[in-house]
């Protein structure tokens, strides 16, 4: 087994979770440290608190612990009161913000903390949660507006970051994940429009996805990539 950290963030979350659990039955990652908000967390991180996120950081580094994996796991589509907007009609600015503020400033906020911890002279992965639907490119439908905005948003934070890191560790991998349709809370309302063996569980999307972070190499940083491993387009 080797000597390396995993991290998850989110790993209170359905995928998050699953993919926790799905690396501590491998043995390529000898540690694997959960983070959430949630009471198992062994400190607390709440997405929407920067001093949240920099306390996670630095219970970390207090630790010794130079993660080789960051997984970030955690994403809004909707929630009690509100979902994503049909049309322009339905657009809210506090809805855009929260959008804004948990799909793409949330993770660039645990890239600006964490990824000065991960080691500089190997390779490294920092792999974030993001949508198909904020392709640009492949967007033929509409709607949605603050959530395709907001994982577009991400998909160009995330090629930034593998710009400016690339700067730092050129063996270092910063990617944008689609895991496709997982069965969880997050995609609850909108399962039936989904085809016949598309909607995965959360420990085959873990897996799905897990497979698709062994494939990559350094010349992949900054990329989209789909559960199947197919580089989406911005």
């Amino acid at each position: 087994m080797s000597n390396k950290t995993a991290v998850i963030i989110g790993a209170s979350g359905g995928i998050g979770g699953a993919m926790a659990d799905v690396l501590e039955q491998e043995d390529q990652y000898s540690r694997i440290i959960r983070l959430s908000r949630g009471a198992k967390s062994p400190i607390k991180l709440e997405l929407s608190s920067e001093d949240s996120i920099t306390l996670a950081a630095k219970w970390l580094q207090d630790q010794g612990i130079k993660p080789n994996l960051v997984f970030v796991a955690t994403g809004l589509l909707h929630n009690g009161q509100q979902g994503p907007e049909k049309s322009m009609s339905d657009l809210n600015a506090d809805w855009m913000q929260e959008n804004y503020r948990v799909n793409a400033v949330g993770p660039a906020l645990i890239a600006k903390h964490f990824l000065p911890l991960m080691p500089k002279n190997e390779v490294t992965i920092f792999a974030a949660m993001s949508a198909r639907v904020g392709s640009i490119s492949d967007n033929r439908l509409g709607g949605w507006y603050g959530y395709r905005a907001a994982k577009a948003a991400l998909n160009m934070i995330i090629r930034n970051l593998s710009i400016e890191w690339a700067r730092k560790n050129k063996r270092s991998i910063i990617v944008a994940l689609h895991p496709g349709t997982v069965d969880t809370g997050l995609s609850k309302p909108f399962q039936s429009n989904v085809p016949p063996g598309k909607l995965f569980d959360s420990e085959r999307a873990a897996l799905q996805l897990l497979d698709v972070l062994d494939g990559l190499k350094p010349v992949d940083t900054g990329k989209i990539f789909a559960w199947d491993g197919e580089e989406i387009k911005p």
